[in-house]
């Protein structure tokens, strides 16, 4: 596999077999602090220092920004500009070779490596290996070098390596930058260091699921991704279609990992009918195998290789109908590459996000069309839902807040938007419009304004949920249960549409069952409660998941993918000069 060939690297130890001699240890023999010294190599402490201190007057090492820059400087404020990487003898080296060897399986979350120090540390490295009697600068450098390198991926770990709000993403999560500080001082302050830099990174099963297929389909794009599959006339399910053309679509979809049975023999290829074959032909049975051999062979599109399409269909976001047609196709022809680009996206998305939900939280992935709500460690809920437009600022926003209150029973108010542009004009065509829909006008701060009244046609349906959120978004009930039946489920005006909200009120309230849909059917109108404790709501926009196991390619609905897919791509698959940087520090480290 590329990603063998080229990428995973693992840095062997520093010099083998050497005495752990950088550790103080407290009482409990779990905590690191740095070596009281008197010299380095024959260096006296003092004059190690004071290059410290001068090295860190200057500015960053290369590829350093001044976010982790400043990461580094107070890493040393906080241990008294002591050395951090340093023992008597030189480096200390069961250290330097974690963070050496975190640093460079870093390629197996996607990040770009070309980012690191990766050359200057190759080089510090060497300076201290080749020298016996290093300068105190040199030794200063060495440092300040895997001091970088350490907050470097702790923050690309931690927060993620691009910006949301450079690639256009309308994400609205924090990042929480404001606890990287304490996360390096638990971090560096643990023996296995290399332990301690892992959990800076996403840990759930969905990012691992991730790693995995990252893994898979560098593979396939190091085979020369997949064959194309020609476009054509769309077929269903037993038509005729070019045997070349069905062989490609075979071939591409078991390179993907979707298995599809070989054709079975043609009617043309069945064989001789038997002597008493008059008699057999005007059976049942008999015309029943001719039927079924007509419409197998490699130029049938048989049922097999349907439901494969089908399966494949699934997994990419489409409706599911089991045919050949346009939309299948171009998804088809969709290069690994950028299958690749994607996963290796998602990666990044899922670094935006907060190491720790809650132990109840409600997680919405948009592209997904689906709602999941956690009790603990428990998947306690999960369920379709319909989310906003595409078009017309009625995409959904990835963002958090925390749900406070059911409504049972709620009137929809129009906002003045949808008022204007959908209601106000069926009214002036159609002055019944309002009665016929349980509409009614009220006023408000002067103006008018509709809102529809509780019952069997409200858009709401029976109940919302309320999260106090500046986009004004809610999960709401819906009297168009029929649209649930849609694998692509975009229709709303932005809020979340929920295929069973009496599922929903259950868990938020702790009500059983009866009492919730007792309040929908027949409680008072407009009703609010409060929620027993805010629950966490985490709106988001992942467009390749794992759902049990799987790998799924969401529909890119609002066109996010592009500009974050070429951000990563460095990381996806790096450049050769990156592969050639990490091989040299690889042959550095392992060196005697």
């Amino acid at each position: 596999m590329r990603r063998q060939q080229l990428l995973i690297v693992c840095a062997a130890a520093i010099i083998a077999g050497c005495k752990d001699k950088g550790f103080a240890r407290s009482s409990s023999d779990d905590v690191w602090s740095p070596a009281t010294l008197t010299s380095v190599l024959g260096v006296p402490e003092a004059e190690v220092e004071a290059a410290l201190r001068q090295r860190l007057l200057g500015g960053p090492p290369a590829r350093i920004d001044q976010h982790k820059w400043a990461h580094a400087q107070r890493l040393y404020r906080m241990y008294g500009g002591k050395p951090l990487w340093l023992t008597s003898e030189g480096l200390h080296r069961e250290r330097a070779f974690a963070l050496t060897n975190a640093l460079l399986n870093a390629d197996a979350d996607a990040l770009r490596l070309d980012v690191y120090p990766i050359r200057e540390l190759a080089a510090s490295i060497a300076a201290l290996k080749e020298n016996s009697k290093p300068t105190a600068a040199q030794l200063a450098e060495a440092d300040v070098v895997l001091t970088s390198a350490f907050t470097s991926i702790g923050v690309d770990y931690l927060i993620g390596q691009v910006d949301p709000r450079t690639v256009s993403q309308n994400w609205h999560i924090d990042r929480h930058e404001k606890n990287e500080d304490s996360a390096f001082a638990r971090s560096i302050r643990t023996p296995a260091l290399d332990k301690a830099i892992a959990t800076m990174r996403p840990t759930d099963d969905d990012y691992l699921g991730l790693q995995k297929e990252l893994a898979r389909f560098r593979a396939i794009v190091a085979k020369g991704g997949w064959p194309s599959v020609r476009e054509g006339k769309a077929v269903k399910p037993g038509e005729s279609d070019n045997p070349a053309r069905l062989a490609a679509l075979r071939a591409r979809l078991a390179v993907e990992g979707i298995a599809v049975p070989p054709p079975s023999p043609s009617a043309a290829s069945a064989g001789a009918a038997p002597a008493d074959s008059a008699a057999i032909i005007r059976g049942k049975a008999a015309k029943q195998r001719q039927a079924r051999a007509a419409r197998s062979g490699p130029g049938i599109y048989d049922p097999s290789l349907a439901g494969a399409v089908a399966a494949f269909q699934s997994r990419h976001g489409i409706a599911v109908d089991s045919m050949l047609g346009p939309e299948t196709v171009t998804s088809l022809n969709i290069p690994a590459t950028i299958r690749l680009g994607q996963i290796a996206a998602n990666l990044e998305r899922f670094r935006w996000l907060p190491r720790s939900f809650g132990s109840r939280y409600v997680y919405v992935n948009v592209p997904a069309f689906r709602l999941e709500a956690y009790d603990g460690a428990r998947k306690a809920l999960e369920m379709k839902v319909i989310v906003g437009q595409d078009y017309e600022d009625k995409a959904t926003p990835v963002f958090a807040d925390s749900m406070e209150f059911v409504v049972f029973r709620p009137y929809w108010n129009v906002p003045p938007s949808i008022a204007a542009k959908e209601i106000f004009p069926k009214l002036a065509s159609n002055p019944g419009y309002l009665g016929a829909n349980d509409m009614e006008t009220y006023q408000e701060r002067g103006e008018t304004r509709i809102r529809q009244r509780p019952g069997g046609k409200n858009a709401l349906g029976f109940v919302k949920f309320l999260f106090p959120n500046d986009f004004n978004i809610y999960f709401h009930d819906t009297p168009n249960g029929e649209l649930f039946e849609k694998d692509v489920r975009a229709f709303s005006h932005g809020c979340i549409r929920l295929e069973h909200p009496e599922q929903l009120a259950e868990y938020a309230l702790g009500w059983p069952l009866d009492k919730v849909e007792d309040a929908m059917n027949t409680g008072p109108n407009n009703r609010q409660v409060k929620l027993p404790a805010k629950i966490p709501v985490f709106i988001v926009y992942g467009t390749a998941y794992i759902r049990n196991g799987q790998l799924y390619f969401g529909n890119d609905l609002y066109d996010r993918d592009g500009p974050l897919i070429q951000a990563v791509a460095e990381g996806a698959l790096p450049s050769p000069q990156t592969v050639q940087a990490v091989q040299a520090l690889r042959r550095i480290a392992a060196a005697d």
